[in-house]
């Protein structure tokens, strides 16, 4: 398990399962993402944490059952922290990525598999931040952000030819 430094946050990577890139890589994709994000929405998040599990379908599965009762695997999900009285900065919460459904995600949709890891990151982040899509005015707004921040980092908007959807 590593630490990010320079984003402002303190960024903990767990790999547990699946084919992942190695931690520096995903070290590096993770941290000029999270900066993008906070360029873009002028955020600061100095002394925030945040936990990241990349981990299989199983587990990934697993997780989706459990906390949003769904069982089957999913790309990403995003647990909001509490909010705690008294404390200045507190944390951001966790993202937790499901190996074979991100890889067949990026094959079908012809991306590379750090381009897909890290839109899907910036998605998980958007959630932790609390935007959401839940309804197709939010879907629409959330989709814009990441395209704004994917940007900012080269990528390609991942949306194009698609209508944003509420899920």
């Amino acid at each position: 398990m590593g630490s990010i430094a320079g984003t402002g946050a303190d960024i903990a990577i767990a790999i547990e399962g699946g084919d992942w890139p190695d931690e520096p890589t995903l070290d590096a994709l993770v941290k000029a993402a999270a900066r993008a994000v906070e360029e873009h929405l002028g955020e600061d998040f100095s002394g925030r944490e945040l936990s990241l599990l990349f981990t299989d379908d199983a587990e990934i599965g697993s997780l989706n059952a459990d906390w949003r009762g769904k069982p089957k695997p999913t790309n990403v999900l995003s647990f909001p922290a509490a909010a705690m009285p008294g404390m200045d900065d507190p944390p951001l919460g966790d993202i937790a990525f499901g190996y074979e459904t991100v890889r067949r995600e990026a094959e079908e949709a012809d991306l590379t598999l750090a381009d897909h890891i890290t839109h899907l990151f910036v998605h998980g982040l958007l959630h932790l931040l609390g935007y959401d899509h839940e309804v197709i005015t939010e879907a629409e707004a959330m989709e814009r952000l990441e395209i704004a921040v994917l940007a900012r980092l080269g990528i390609a908007d991942p949306y194009a030819g698609s209508e944003p959807e509420p899920h």
